[in-house]
């Protein structure tokens, strides 16, 4: 049985990331997934890793529990809008709390590598954007797919990342919005 966890980054519950987020889940219990969700938003804790890794943090027990999550987790469903080229601020301290060294990752001693933790996941990203996605690819290179898909998920060893871009949301019309949110049921279903 696949065993998902679906993320939602953004800020505010009354958002198209929620609706898409709530698309996949239904999609993904219809074809007998396993389901577990974080929505940041409702977490409690400090988005600010305010030592780096120099000095540690305790962890918040909100923060534990979605540690729990993602090493149970063996597909990993991330939703989120891009904002100014990356990640909503409240995603990115949610990363930085919990993509711990000796959890996500352990440095290798007298090496610039790391050993990656999370590895035998894939994971399926879904964001959306308030431009063409082909204008985000060509123009901006897509800077959060490649921070998220290759900077943040190969390097704790979630190999297998695909990512479904949906934009441009502002100003999109009912049709267009119910046309991505059949497309991400229909993902759940496969649970890609």
């Amino acid at each position: 049985m696949k065993k998902t966890l679906i993320i939602n980054g953004h800020p505010d519950k009354e958002s198209f990331n929620y609706a898409l987020s709530d698309a996949y889940k239904k999609g993904a219990i219809s074809s007998g997934a396993d389901i577990k969700e974080i929505n940041i938003r409702e977490l409690n804790f400090n988005p600010n890793l305010q030592f780096g890794y120099r000095k540690r943090m305790e962890l918040e027990p909100d923060l534990i529990a979605a540690q729990e999550k993602l090493i149970w987790a063996n597909h990993i469903v991330w939703v989120y809008p891009v904002w100014w080229s990356s990640v909503p601020a409240i995603m990115k301290g949610f990363l930085d709390r919990i993509l711990l060294p000796g959890f996500a990752f352990k440095k290798k001693e007298n090496s610039l590598l790391a050993d990656k933790c999370l590895t035998g996941k894939s994971a399926r990203i879904i964001c959306t954007l308030d431009q063409p996605p082909w204008y985000y690819s060509l123009v901006y290179k897509s800077p959060s797919h490649n921070a998220i898909k290759k900077g943040t998920l190969h390097y704790i060893g979630v190999k297998k990342a695909r990512i479904i871009t949906i934009g441009p949301i502002r100003l999109s019309k009912e049709k267009f919005r119910t046309k991505w949110l059949n497309k991400v049921e229909k993902l759940g279903q496969k649970n890609r």
